[in-house]
């Protein structure tokens, strides 16, 4: 009797799976109908009897065309249509940003193309890289480093500044007395080392321009040391008080002319910043591990850029001075195309160099606190914004010493940014030409065209348009620049 009131069961189930997948055919099951239309076995086995509605077939067939009639009326419109408004992915309107990869495509492109380049290169003029090369680039007399003398020498036009400053401090010297020590000073910063680079023969380019570099950062720090200095004399006076100087262990902050002393003079002196202060802000320690990262990458990229440069930079131009000789312009042109990419490669490589390994390293080390050496000048959509964010201790300098005084003389804001971009100009040529021993004013011209394409970008570019001029101007601007030098000095020494 148990098997056969359990094949009456089994029949009972089937049929009622029978009625209502007639009724329901079109029907997705899923988990929300199976629980809406349970089984007649369920019901079985809850104790319901076959007299009870929603176990019988017909209720099932009910169920099943309500539940039919509700997914018409609610997925109607997904039958129907199968379009919505909306904007291609690569439509700015769109809102799309995941670029990931297409970056990635644009990073295996740049890696494959530069292997190329790579292998091409040395199948055509095998290994160029030369290690006792880089010294002569320094060095024409193992015996004679006049470059690395005249920084010794800059010590004495630190001193100077500083006895000036204490004078000026202690009333011993008047203000004009002590404005005209620090412009003669600074006057003999600046023509000091061109006078000896242009008459020791055995100063070498590459060294007098490390010289000369080394003696231009000496007088932008000089000359905000002394204008910090008169400020605060100037506030001391109008507050009829002057804070006294602070003693030999205390953590309070220094106050002037405290400040006037060896110790904070060199470490200013040392510190990566061209802006001078009282109180400079302080890490609390020195991390080895950080120390140790900017030490490698400091000594890896100084041989990665001196290797690129013998093996990929100097045999494209090499190739150049015929072309330039003959005024081929196509030939020209090609030759400027082929330099732009190693050039922009080994300019973007000394940026992290300098930037971040080398001014991080020497931040580290003093525990200045400081570390915003650049900004995010590869977004610029301007050019001003990129002279703005890509070297952030010169533009401190500018924007505190010149541009502000400059705005508070009356000066226009416009007449203010020309002033800053002829500075910067002046500065560039000091440290090409006068290395070079030669004047031709290509960097000056260079820098001085910022101004029109400033103006000209930042009034009818915008956006990606104006990113990308600005990229252009730095991919195409520098090697045309490097090209017409090395053709001047080429043209000048062995012609």
């Amino acid at each position: 009797m148990a098997d056969l009131g359990a094949a009456g069961a089994t029949r009972r189930r089937r049929r009622a799976t029978f009625a209502a997948g007639r009724g329901g055919s079109l029907v997705p099951m899923n988990g929300a109908s199976a629980a809406a239309c349970p089984s007649a076995g369920t019901a079985g086995h809850s104790g319901d009897t076959p007299g009870q509605k929603h176990g019988s077939p017909e209720t099932a067939r009910v169920n099943s065309k309500s539940e039919k009639h509700t997914w018409r009326s609610e997925k109607q419109s997904d039958v129907l249509s199968c379009h919505k408004t909306r904007e291609s992915l690569l439509s700015s309107e769109s809102g799309y940003n995941n670029y990931r990869g297409i970056l990635n495509w644009c990073v295996v492109m740049l890696i494959l193309s530069n292997a190329r380049l790579f292998l091409e290169n040395l199948l055509r003029h095998g290994i160029l890289v030369d290690p006792i090369q880089v010294v002569s680039l320094f060095l024409k007399d193992p015996y004679s480093w006049p470059a690395a003398c005249m920084v010794i020498v800059s010590n004495i036009f630190i001193m100077v500044a500083l006895y000036t400053e204490r004078q000026l401090s202690k009333g011993s010297f008047s203000e004009p007395v002590g404005l005209t020590i620090h412009c003669i000073n600074l006057t003999v910063i600046l023509t000091f080392p061109v006078a000896v680079v242009l008459t020791v023969p055995s100063v070498t380019p590459v060294g007098g321009a490390f010289a000369l570099g080394i003696y231009t950062i000496v007088l932008l720090k000089l000359y905000s040391y002394r204008d910090v200095n008169m400020w605060c004399r100037d506030l001391s006076r109008a507050k009829a008080k002057n804070c006294p100087a602070v003693k030999s262990g205390d953590s309070s902050k220094v106050c002037y002319p405290g400040n006037l002393t060896i110790k904070d003079m060199y470490y200013f002196a040392f510190a990566p910043t061209l802006c001078y202060e009282l109180n400079f802000p302080r890490s609390p320690k020195i991390r080895m591990g950080f120390l140790l990262r900017r030490l490698v990458e400091m000594l890896f990229f100084t041989q990665l850029l001196v290797a690129l440069t013998q093996q990929w930079m100097i045999p494209i131009i090499q190739s150049s001075m015929k072309p330039l000789e003959d005024m081929d312009l196509s030939r020209m042109m090609e030759r400027l195309l082929r330099l732009a990419v190693p050039n922009h490669l080994l300019w973007l490589m000394f940026f992290y160099w300098f930037f971040h390994s080398s001014l991080n390293f020497s931040a580290e080390l003093l525990r200045f606190g400081d570390r915003q050496f650049y900004n995010d000048w590869w977004n610029a959509e301007t050019v001003t914004y990129f002279w703005q964010n890509w070297n952030i201790p010169v533009h401190k300098w500018c924007l505190r010493h010149f541009y502000k005084p400059l705005l508070r003389r009356g000066f226009s804001k416009i007449v203010s940014q020309s002033a800053v971009f002829f500075l910067s100009a002046f500065f560039h040529e000091y440290l090409v030409s006068i290395p070079l021993r030669m004047f031709r004013l290509w960097a000056f011209m260079g820098m001085m065209a910022q101004l029109p394409l400033a103006w000209f970008v930042g009034n009818f570019l915008h956006g990606n348009y104006g990113n990308a001029a600005v990229w252009i101007s730095l991919i195409v601007g520098q090697p045309f620049a490097v090209l017409m030098y090395v053709h001047d000095y080429y043209v000048l020494r062995y012609q």
